[in-house]
């Protein structure tokens, strides 16, 4: 298979993992051939790590490039949709880091360009394609716990300003828990139940500013813009009923990230910020076990869902972290902060397929 080559825009905190994986894990399948960055000495130092031939003054340059298929788009989340809405203008697919757009508009102009010009648009995040969720899709799939009848997914903190070095971005719009670690929690929950049919929540800020302890930047305030504690209440087209808690105003935890509740058992799922964790599982009135994964990519593979679409591509088949799985998951956390202001429940417009599980059987570097 011809490989695809990509240009990545965005050099930040999120991006020598991908270059590590793209340049080395998916090298068959992907070549990174430039990187951009509007600090230029990001750009110089990913070009001399992961010897990345082409550094872009800037984006369009990128864009102009002929041999450029896909654009990583890993700017911050206010950036995403003008970067990958201008990629689509020239003629490239695009991947961007999540979520897919801080609102909604955004997002379908996205969807509708790239109908339009016959362009693929992936959105991250891309970890339930990893062991850990694929282990439990498939435990779902071959009827372990029965039927499906609820889930419960909590991911719960004090926010970012303790160790991030640039964390004011989580507080701003687009930022805040539900966008920021909520694309994880949502993504393996559509993958694992499918579609969400209507929802509810509450949505609140706790605290006004938050003061940044982490080196870089200790003692800075900052103001928060964005609700910081969201409860959700959510009706699956397949007629289970979940519940989530995304929080960055709470200190201490101890439930588990996701629990799906079946007829006959119960799935504990793993940090679906990960791609492998502990599965753990349990029929009738029997104690939890660990169930061995059934998958490859159990470390952190991010730039599975890159390499994923470059065989989309070049096969011709659908892309497991597609636009449409990105815009509904965009939608239901949009819209619990929506039921709230109205005091009713939020009936979705969109929906999306599950994505296909990942094959058995494979190696790690492999798709297909």
């Amino acid at each position: 298979m011809k490989k695809v080559t990509v240009a990545i825009i965005g050099n930040g905190n999120i991006s020598p993992i991908y270059l590590e994986n793209l340049t080395n894990l998916f090298r068959d399948i992907v070549t990174v051939k430039g990187v951009c960055d509007l600090i230029p000495e990001r750009s110089a130092r990913a070009a001399e790590n992961w010897d990345i031939p082409c550094i872009y003054e800037t984006m369009y340059d990128a864009f102009r490039d002929e041999e450029i298929e896909i654009i990583l788009n890993l700017t911050t989340p206010k950036q995403h949709y003008g970067v990958a809405i201008e990629a689509l203008r020239y003629g490239k697919h695009t991947h961007s880091e999540k979520p897919m757009s801080v609102n909604l508009d955004d997002a379908q102009e996205l969807l509708s360009l790239s109908r339009e010009k016959g362009l693929l648009v992936g959105v991250a995040p891309d970890t339930f394609m990893g062991a850990g969720i694929q282990t439990c899709r498939k435990l779902i799939d071959e009827g372990y716990i029965g039927q499906p009848i609820g889930c419960a997914a909590y991911m719960t903190g004090h926010g970012h300003e303790s160790w991030h070095p640039d964390p004011e971005f989580y507080y701003e719009a687009g930022g805040g828990p539900m966008l920021d670690m909520g694309p994880y929690y949502v993504t393996a929950l559509l993958n694992l139940l499918g579609p969400v049919k209507s929802l509810t929540g509450i949505s609140k800020r706790m605290f006004k500013t938050r003061t940044i302890t982490s080196k870089e930047k200790y003692g800075k305030v900052i103001p928060v813009e964005v609700d910081t504690h969201v409860n959700g209440l959510m009706e699956f087209a397949n007629g289970a009923v979940g519940s989530i808690i995304m929080s960055f105003d709470m200190w201490k935890s101890e439930h588990p990230c996701i629990e799906i509740y079946g007829s006959e058992g119960t799935i504990q799922v793993p940090d679906p910020n990960g791609f492998g964790g502990v599965v753990k599982a349990q029929r009738g009135n029997e104690p939890f076990t660990e169930i061995p994964f059934s998958h490859v990519y159990s470390g952190n593979c991010r730039g599975l869902a890159v390499a994923d679409m470059a065989m989309a591509l070049r096969t011709g088949r659908k892309h497991r972290a597609n636009s449409e799985l990105a815009y509904h998951a965009l939608e239901i956390m949009l819209g619990f902060g929506r039921a709230y202001e109205s005091g009713q429940f939020y009936s979705l417009k969109s929906s999306c397929e599950r994505p296909e599980p990942m094959p058995t059987g494979i190696r790690e570097g492999e798709l297909d």
